[in-house]
């Protein structure tokens, strides 16, 4: 029997966590410390200092050579840059090893070589890290050693938000600021802060890493871009919280251990809808600590995989024909003394404060549906969204009947004086108990979905830093709390108009809910007849960040300027541009050096099967039969190839941006897709034995 792990003993073993603190630190330094991060503020210098040597001390304790100041560039993924508390030996030759409350606090990594969007040129290298002092510190294990890794944001010289977290902690004081507002309406005075809370589930692939690497695909796109599909897909249902196999339960078994080594809440673990996909929930947190954990999530994930002779994909569309990942982000409001402003109660139709901030919402996602789709694209994104597994691009609210039904009262008549009940759920089995059911169901086609006590966005994708949905919706929900305390803060009569309000703001805006089958074509002409937009694509939707609305809404909250808006639609044209152009040379790689030859190959050997049976006098129908069908698509694939060469090299000439990027979606992803077809048609005629590859059947059910 294997050691029993005990989890009270290993959880946070690796944070410097405020338990930590306050045994290290004299009780003036931790008061104070604890004061900046409730509060906000600035840690004095000679604080920092003692809170660094803490610090030092306790991850040297833990082996540690090296820190760094970890961060989250506009790449998407985090960056560090390792420094040693090396520092010069004293007289005798002994080496000291330091850390100070300026290297603590700031860093200074090269702003130049990350992507900027232009607010840095190539000349203009000095960038700032700032250390988040409400995200704890921790140390990774990993082959260069230990590692002392300090949260921090990454700003310009010019102090423009060079990164993901800075505009999230922006965001996360603008929602605060003005849900406290609206509380304070209600009469809760002991409130000091709005707390946003997110729990981001984790969609992943598993596939065996030797088969991986013998896939430039899997290695440079992170996705399969030619594949046919294995006799059996996802259709039997039979993968879904099915019982999880011996490897993948061993890979998760190591992976939960470093996770809560880690602090990382992991939570809940299962088979998902496709073959080889899994999922990981965490317990929600604090957003900038939840995109923190995320972050270390994805990073955990590959490197245990590795370990077990696995890769972990999380790319959001890795096969074509069965399901791609996503990441539901789990998003709510807490007031500081425990009020959740989306819990509805037992009376959702009498609860008034809820009903306002419910109504606040809808306004907001309406309002900025083109903002809430675009914080969820992606190039990967592009392939889920939509396709009959995820929800559609179409940003729409799922309330239940229950919500639904006391909006349609307050719309018709301005007051609810009924309540749909859940009633009771009758197994008709006499040993099984029959319980209470909830007042609404569940609806897994909803981008934007009420589950409680909190919403569900649905629409991230797997691979995408949770940062940029969660700044979208605090900003959104901020402006409508703003307009909406900016009114009812005037009243001479709060109780009736703020009636008055509720009813306004959810018959405006009613247009935005919809609980019905979100895949399917009704829906797309109703969302239509209704108004709503429907931004297919990720270069679509990149400009709807940088219009009048949009900029008035981020610098109003100054969680952006104008200037980073701009940098960031640029960086968006320019990763879509960038992935295409890579999918599009390594699918051109592996035609012309892999598939063709294969199949030349093939085709030789069928010529001389024909000659050899026809020399012996017996008929060679089905053996010429096949060798003029393959040779057709040969023909196919290679007249394709042809084209999708010369549409690449006319793309990878063209000046970067908005044009380049849009013909790369419209023109070589159309070339793409007319290569593959012929290949992956030819995959289900040639030799198994002869292609070049593994196919689907032995990357998602040989692991």
């Amino acid at each position: 029997m294997s050691e029993v792990l005990n989890v009270e003993e290993i959880f946070a073993k690796n944070v410097f966590t405020l338990g930590k603190m306050k045994e290290r630190l004299p009780k003036n330094v931790f008061k104070e410390v604890k004061r900046v991060m409730e509060q906000g503020g600035e840690l004095s210098l000679a604080s920092a200092d003692v809170v660094a040597k803490a610090m030092k001390d306790w991850a040297v304790e833990n082996g540690a050579t090296h820190y760094t100041h970890w961060f989250q560039p506009l790449t998407g993924i985090t960056a560090e840059k390792h420094d040693s508390f090396v520092s010069h030996p004293d007289e005798e030759g002994k080496m000291l090893m330091e850390f100070s409350g300026k290297e603590l606090i700031k860093g200074e990594p090269d702003a130049s070589s990350f992507p900027s969007g232009g607010l840095r040129a190539t000349f203009e290298a000095r960038g700032y890290t700032a250390w988040d002092i409400t995200s704890p510190a921790f140390l990774k294990e990993a082959a260069t050693g230990v590692i002392l890794c300090i949260p921090t944001a990454f700003c310009s010289y010019k102090g423009e938000a060079l990164d993901k977290k800075t505009p999230l902690l922006r965001s996360m004081e603008a929602i605060s600021e003005q849900a406290l507002r609206i509380v304070r309406l209600f009469g809760n005075t002991e409130a000091t802060k709005v707390v946003a809370s997110v729990g981001a589930e984790q969609e992943y692939f598993l596939v065996d890493s030797e088969k991986a690497l013998q896939r430039d695909d899997l290695i440079f796109a992170g996705r399969t871009l030619f594949g046919a599909p294995a006799p059996k897909g996802q259709e039997m249902d039979d993968h879904y919280f099915g019982v999880i196999r011996e490897r993948i339960g061993a890979y998760m078994k190591d992976l939960n251990e470093e996770l809560w080594k880690l602090g990382v809440t992991a939570k809940t673990q299962h088979n998902e809808a496709a073959p080889a996909q899994h999922e990981l929930a965490p317990i929600y947190e604090t957003a900038n600590i939840a995109v923190d954990h995320n972050q270390i999530i994805m990073e955990t994930m590959k490197r245990v995989a590795a370990k077990h002779g696995l890769r972990c994909l999380l790319h959001e569309k890795p096969f074509a024909g069965v399901n791609g990942s996503g990441k539901h982000d789990n998003w709510s409001l807490t007031t500081d003394n425990g009020v959740n402003l989306l819990d509805p109660g037992d009376t959702p139709n009498e609860n008034i404060q809820f009903l306002l901030v419910l109504s606040c919402i809808m306004k907001a996602v309406d309002t900025h549906a083109d903002l809430l789709r675009q914080s969820a694209s992606d190039p990967g994104n592009d392939h889920r969204l939509g396709a009959c597994e995820a929800p559609p691009a179409i940003i729409s609210m799922f309330l239940g009947e229950q919500l639904e039904d006391v909006v349609k009262q307050l719309v018709e008549t301005g007051e609810a004086h009924s309540l749909i009940e859940g009633g009771k759920l009758e197994t008709g089995v006499s040993t099984l108990p029959d319980f209470q059911k909830d007042a609404t169901d569940r609806n897994r086609t909803s981008p934007f979905a009420f589950t409680g006590n909190k919403f569900e966005f649905r629409m991230v994708g797997s691979a995408d830093s949770v940062a940029s949905p969660n700044t979208t919706l605090n900003a959104i929900v901020a402006e409508a709390f703003c307009e909406a305390a900016d009114v009812l803060e005037k009243a001479d009569d709060f109780a009736m108009a703020v009636h008055d309000l509720i009813k306004e703001y959810m018959t405006k805006h009613q247009r935005i809910i919809f609980n019905g089958n979100g895949y399917s074509e009704e829906w797309v002409a109703e969302a239509e007849r209704r108004g709503l937009p429907n931004i297919s694509s990720m270069v679509e939707a990149a400009s709807t960040i940088t219009t009048d609305k949009a900029v008035k809404l981020f610098e109003r909250f100054g969680i952006f300027t104008k200037a980073e808006l701009e940098s960031r639609e640029e960086i968006l044209y320019e990763n879509y541009a960038k992935t295409i152009n890579i999918e599009a040379l390594t699918m051109i790689e592996m035609s012309s050096k892999q598939i063709v030859p294969a199949v030349v190959k093939y085709t030789k050997e069928l010529a001389d099967t024909v000659n050899a049976v026809k020399a012996a006098g017996v008929d060679a129908f089905v053996q010429v039969e096949l060798l003029n069908k393959v040779s057709v698509k040969l023909a196919e694939m290679q007249k394709a190839l042809e084209h999708l060469m010369e549409v690449e090299a006319k793309a990878a000439a063209m000046e970067e941006g908005k044009e380049r990027a849009f013909y790369y979606r419209q023109v070589v992803m159309k070339a793409m897709e007319a290569l593959r077809t012929p290949a992956d048609e030819l995959e289900m005629m040639v030799d198994k034995k002869v292609w070049p590859f593994p196919t689907y059947g032995d990357l998602i059910f040989e692991v």
